[in-house]
């Protein structure tokens, strides 16, 4: 299994974040996560 470059704590960060109202591509952006991935793009608002 792949490891995330993410630890667990930074990934219910970034959840915590968007639930508070921040928007998903200002998140990605901020902490570099890429939209072109299928899960990221959808919330991005890019074609599934």
């Amino acid at each position: 299994m792949k490891r995330s470059r993410f630890t667990e704590e930074q990934i219910i960060g970034i959840l915590k974040e968007q639930e508070a109202g921040a928007k998903t591509l200002e998140l990605c952006r901020k902490h570099g996560i890429s939209c072109n991935r299928p899960l990221t793009a959808a919330l991005c608002g890019g074609a599934s």
